[in-house]
């Protein structure tokens, strides 16, 4: 099968059964998904989730997460991962973005990736979850299922060569839309080391499933 016509399949499938994906980080604000995406890298979303209310209560805006310290961020975020890198990352994110951009999250991805803690794959989530940019965040999820899929090939080896393959694939309008579907599918059916293959709706186009059948 040409990569086309996989990702012909795997567009009409989601736009068909799941049109409009969320991130399943809680957040009300851009201010507060940034915060959130910084703590879930190498965390998952579920941990991050029961950490935030209690942070966002104390620091509602990047202007009282501004004027802390690490040390009183850390006693927030303890249970996350990495937590002293990330208490420090949080803060020096809320001074720059208050003495830079009017305590404000910028649009543009290249001010994003020069905050602290923010690298391209959350400067994306943030491009595409906000400002409904065509950004593709590549995480694990993302690198995994598009190469189990076919959607990119065996040479994509670097989270950008697989941002690259999918962007030039997928329409402009649904980017956004297909970060989330492949992270999902990555989180529910498409696992790390079981995949439910059993009950995967794209096992039909899907060349890892062939080669597991064959």
């Amino acid at each position: 099968m040409l990569k086309k016509e996989r990702f012909r399949l795997f567009l009409e499938y989601f736009s068909t059964h799941f049109p409009e994906p969320q991130t399943e980080l809680h957040y009300g604000n851009p201010y507060e998904l940034l915060v959130a995406v910084v703590l879930s890298a190498q965390c998952t979303d579920k941990r991050v989730n029961m950490v935030t209310p209690a942070l966002f209560d104390r620091f509602p805006d990047a202007v009282s997460l501004a004027a802390s310290t690490p040390e009183e961020v850390f006693t927030y975020i303890r249970s996350i991962s990495y937590p002293n890198n990330k208490s420090k990352h949080l803060v020096g994110l809320a001074r720059m973005l208050e003495t830079e951009f009017g305590s404000e999250v910028p649009a543009k991805q290249e001010d994003l990736q020069r905050l602290p803690g923010v690298g391209r794959k959350t400067a994306n989530v943030i491009a595409s979850v906000i400002f409904n940019q065509p950004a593709m965040a590549v995480d694990t999820h993302v690198f995994r299922v598009s190469h189990r899929l076919g959607l990119v090939g065996a040479k994509a080896t670097t989270p950008l060569a697989v941002e690259k393959e999918l962007v030039k694939y997928i329409p402009t309008g649904l980017i956004h839309k297909a970060h989330h579907w492949l992270i999902l599918h990555g989180r529910y059916i498409c696992v790390a080391r079981n995949p439910k293959c059993g009950e995967c709706p794209l096992s039909s186009f899907c060349k890892y499933y062939e080669k597991k059948a064959a």
